[in-house]
């Protein structure tokens, strides 16, 4: 391969390649006529190891012993040696200890050239300007590089930076650990709040400044993301059992809303807290929303609009007003809105969460209350 075929399939850029060549030895084993880089298949898998490594926080310099080592010892059980390709790795591990800087211009920590002790501290400062995920979550800014095939994540976790490369590597199993990790490791809701969303939102401003590259990238990583939410099982430390008398959340978007990742999320954070769940999905007819609110008898109803043209209050009234039960003794849901088409709205009486944290608070202590029929508190227009 050549180099910049080799940069687009590892989502870095062709500089970065040289870098690593430069600093720890991780260049190609062949220069067609004495100067043009070619990589073999052994190259290729070794930058692969490294991409991989250090997406999960491995220090490069370590990364690149690991996947050269790693290399060595494939071709020892294959061949009963390393060869010459052993021979060529040992040499170039001299280089490992150069810590040279990086190129000028470059933003080192996205293309994965400084060791995590370098990168911001997690939680890093909210972005202006963002599109908001669960009732206006807005994520991280600060730096940005603009290497080519690095996404502008700035200020954020690590893990971000990780999940960020892996997904323009199109590296399908490091996307699904990275996110099943994240999930293990920080709880749905921050890894919603601080991994996920400020990734997606990279992604997605890397696509509307790009013309219309990076979609692939986009949807390997909201399909990752949607199948990471629905994984998520109650925690052990959930407190149950919950009053199942109150009947479960029911969640939905409204109809012509195809936006469901941040309603997913939603419904994986009241499993974790043990909360029983009705999943609608996107695009639900008034018609069946109302028949499904009838038939389950909803402590609660989640209506999420991403846009202002699927925000409808007249539904919401309705759905508030619908009411189910033995005559003398009927009852009606609680209405959370969720999405930011419901900005500037005026909802009397119907929650309005601005985070998917502040959403699982007021859900929660819906249940915890065991008041049916009337709000928890929490914000409301």
């Amino acid at each position: 391969m050549t180099t910049g075929g080799l940069a687009r399939r590892l989502g870095v850029s062709p500089t970065t390649l040289r870098s690593w060549d430069r600093r720890y030895g991780l260049g190609p084993a062949v220069r067609a006529d004495g100067r043009h880089r070619r990589w073999t298949p052994r190259d290729v898998a070794v930058l692969e190891a490294m991409c991989r490594l250090t997406s999960a926080g491995v220090p490069p310099a370590e990364a690149a012993r690991a996947a050269q080592e790693a290399a060595a010892g494939e071709g020892a059980a294959r061949g009963g040696g390393a060869g010459a390709a052993g021979e060529a790795a040992a040499e170039r591990r001299t280089a490992v200890d150069g810590t040279g800087p990086a190129p000028a211009g470059r933003s080192a920590a996205v293309d994965g050239e400084a060791p995590p002790e370098r990168l911001p501290p997690a939680g890093g400062s909210p972005a202006a300007g963002a599109r908001p995920a669960v009732g206006g979550l807005k994520p991280g800014s600060g730096r940005r590089s603009h290497a080519a095939g690095a996404l502008p994540l700035g200020d954020v976790r690590q893990e971000c930076r990780g999940l960020a490369r892996a997904a323009v590597r199109l590296d399908a199993p490091a996307v699904d650990g990275q996110l099943a990790s994240a999930v293990e490791r920080y709880g749905l809701a921050v890894a919603w709040e601080e991994v996920m969303v400020p990734t997606l939102h990279a992604v997605g401003r890397k696509w509307a400044s790009s013309g219309d590259r990076y979609v692939e990238v986009e949807h390997l990583l909201s399909w990752h993301v949607s199948t990471a939410l629905r994984r998520v099982t109650p925690s052990s430390r959930a407190a149950t059992p919950w009053d199942v008398a109150q009947g479960p959340v029911v969640l939905a978007c409204l109809p012509g809303e195809q936006h469901t990742l941040p309603l997913e999320a939603l419904n994986a954070g009241l499993t974790e807290r043990g909360l029983p769940t009705r999943m609608f999905g996107a695009a639900v007819p008034l018609e069946a929303l109302t028949a499904a609110v009838r038939r389950v008898g909803p402590a609660a109803v989640v209506l999420w609009a991403q846009g202002r043209s699927t925000a409808s209050i007249p539904l919401a009234r309705h759905i508030a007003a619908t009411q189910w039960g033995v005559r003398g003794a009927r009852s009606q849901p609680t209405v959370v809105l969720g999405g930011p088409g419901w900005a500037g709205r005026s909802a009397r009486g119907m929650v309005r969460p601005s985070s998917l944290t502040e959403a699982l608070s007021v859900l929660t202590a819906r249940y915890e209350s065991g008041a049916r029929g009337r709000p928890a508190d929490g914000p409301a227009d």
